[in-house]
């Protein structure tokens, strides 16, 4: 340090700082939490993102799966608080914290690729904004492969299913269940065979993924794909953490996000296909859902889209207007 000039001494912490904050970085050890076990395509994909973000920008990451460290309804709060510094939640779970996150679930409003992607699209500033507000920022969504019944006697009819005691996932789900005259009871993914198995639940509309991840074989004859839904997973990270890191480190992050979401699509897809085969393979009959089916579905879809418009207020009618235009 003796041969540098007494401008070169005073310059010399601005120059070394950058190189810090990248050491920093490189040091740093963040917690992930996601309520999906480890072979969930969202989980894969997440694994995946995390590695890239990890050679991009030195955060080593730690992912903790199947609700480990935090049940699903915990996971946006442990973020916020700083617990974890990224989550992954089913966006429509979060209904309570504002109906407009319900959006994706509203029944067979969305749940073609086209129209999931017209939605996801449209809808996105909106829930950006609602999580800057809450001192989160989204990073990127995946939807899950459309859903359908899960019984043990033919759904030839929306009757069949009055009466039975209905797995759902939020508060949508609670009121499609509703107007099926079945009763609903919120059950987390990882809680499903238990709840299956001990008489809690008797039936269940979700997707063929979730079916295989709880082994639906197990305790369910028939999968009837309805399409219903394409839900969304938010993947999203501490504003606090994520800006302070240096802007090129958050934009690699970005970039990495955005793989991850072309990714996640193109997993949804693959999940689809396969998660269906398998239960096939493993014994369930895979039924093709009747008119009479379809029909009762668009009539409690109209009816569960005005009742979200009038929750959701100016934003959601004008979500609404947009994505039906």
């Amino acid at each position: 340090m003796k041969n540098l000039s007494r401008r070169n001494i005073l310059a010399a912490p601005f120059i070394l700082a950058p190189l810090a904050i990248r050491e920093a970085a490189a040091q740093a050890r963040w917690q992930v939490a996601t309520a999906y076990p480890d072979g969930n395509f969202h989980t894969r994909n997440i694994r995946g993102f995390l590695d890239e973000v990890k050679a991009q920008t030195g955060i080593d990451a730690q992912l903790h799966s199947n609700g480990s460290l935090l049940p699903m309804p915990q996971i946006k709060r442990g973020v916020q608080q700083g617990q974890v510094q990224i989550g992954e939640i089913l966006l429509s779970a979060y209904g309570n914290d504002d109906p407009f996150f319900e959006v994706d679930s509203i029944p067979q409003l969305a749940w073609t690729d086209e129209q999931a992607r017209k939605l996801a699209t449209l809808s996105r500033p909106y829930i950006e904004a609602r999580f800057q507000r809450q001192g989160l920022s989204v990073l990127y969504s995946v939807p899950w492969p459309p859903s359908g019944f899960y019984t043990n006697v033919p759904v030839e009819s929306l009757e069949v299913l009055r009466g039975s005691r209905m797995r759902t996932f939020n508060a949508m789900t609670n009121r499609f269940a509703t107007l099926l005259g079945a009763t609903p009871t919120l059950v987390q993914a990882a809680e499903v065979p238990q709840a299956f198995a001990t008489g809690v639940v008797n039936s269940m509309v979700t997707s063929a993924a979730t079916g295989v991840d709880s082994a639906a074989w197990d305790f369910a004859k028939i999968f009837t794909p309805i399409g219903f839904t394409r839900t969304h997973n938010v993947i999203f990270v501490q504003r606090r953490a994520f800006e302070a890191m240096p802007a090129a480190q958050q934009t690699a992050m970005r970039e990495a996000a955005k793989r991850a979401e072309d990714r996640g699509w193109a997993l949804s897809a693959e999940a689809r296909d396969a998660a269906q085969a398998t239960l096939a393979a493993r014994g369930m009959q895979v039924m093709q859902p009747t008119p009479s089916v379809m029909e009762g579905l668009s009539r409690i879809s109209q009816t569960i889209a005005q009742e979200w418009a009038t929750r959701a207020g100016e934003d959601g009618a004008r979500l609404l207007a947009a994505y039906r235009a």
